[in-house]
């Protein structure tokens, strides 16, 4: 990866920076200080106390647009990126993440659909890394900075050489879930292991929560409600659960449109609810 001012390599176990980043197995991308924990806990907790699997986190934008109120509300962009910096490596050591690099772009770069400097250093990233598997926000998100950011996962990836590139690619829940996916369809992130760990997680992430988001409660509900959910006629087999679309096929073929790409979930899904509702109408 190369050096670069403004990224912050974090290693909470203090092994050598090249050891510490060929070992992570699963990385997660995100735009956000907190979208980690809350979309890609299943591969945090899969990970979590192993030493053949290591999971990596990367945070593309720096925190200064963050909301702010109670303790935080005098506090400037500047002290928002501080705090967040110290919040996401809090969370980093809870969840003995193997690596942990947040790069410190403005959203507005995130968000920039010109901006090449971005995948640029991803794709350094994930040469270095070598990951099996990549977590980014899913493309039907309705968060235009974590839109921004997984598209840009996509541009990297897509510079890659086959023998760099991950198993698997996947876009994760956050400011939409995915729930209303067809359900052959859906990659289920178990989240039932350390749920402890889980809500520390969430937790750590105070300048967001203080204000009144419980983002905590909220990231922990979406999990069991997706866990109960999941399945009407049979036991629960998960106690938390995230879901995940399949984003691979954009890395294999570059000349696949993402638009057309999520589009056709959305098709097969309207295809789905008529098919149900078909066999109760006569419309």
């Amino acid at each position: 990866m190369k050096a670069d001012q403004k990224t912050i390599v974090y290693i909470p176990d203090g092994e050598e920076r090249g050891a510490a980043m060929r070992r992570i197995t699963h990385l997660c991308i995100a735009a956000h200080q907190d979208d980690i924990e809350f979309m890609a806990f299943g591969p945090i907790a899969e990970c979590f106390g192993k030493q053949d699997k290591w999971f990596g986190g990367v945070v593309v934008t720096d925190g200064a647009g963050s909301p702010r109120s109670g303790l935080y509300a005098d506090y400037t962009d500047e002290d928002m990126k501080a705090i967040r910096i110290v919040e996401q490596k809090k969370a980093a050591f809870v969840g003995e993440y193997g690596v942990q690099i947040l790069l410190g772009v403005p959203s507005s770069q995130a968000k920039d659909r010109q901006d090449k400097e971005i995948a640029q250093r991803l794709a350094d990233i994930l040469r270095e890394a070598r990951p099996r598997y990549v977590y980014t926000h899913n493309l039907a998100d309705k968060h235009d900075t974590h839109i921004g950011v997984a598209t840009k996962v996509i541009a990297a990836l897509r510079l890659l050489k086959e023998d760099e590139r991950p198993e698997k690619v996947f876009g994760c829940e956050v400011w939409r879930d995915l729930d209303w996916m067809p359900d052959s369809e859906k990659v289920y992130l178990d989240c039932s292991g350390h749920p402890n760990i889980g809500r520390c997680l969430s937790a750590v992430f105070d300048s967001q929560i203080v204000g009144g988001k419980r983002y905590d409660l909220a990231a922990e509900g979406r999990r069991l409600a997706n866990a109960t959910f999941s399945e009407s006629h049979a036991c629960d087999t998960y106690t938390g659960l995230n879901y995940a679309m399949d984003l691979t096929p954009l890395m294999l073929d570059k000349d696949l449109k993402i638009a057309d790409y999520v589009a056709g979930f959305i098709q097969r899904f309207e295809q789905e609810v008529r098919h149900t509702l078909a066999k109760f109408t006569e419309e």
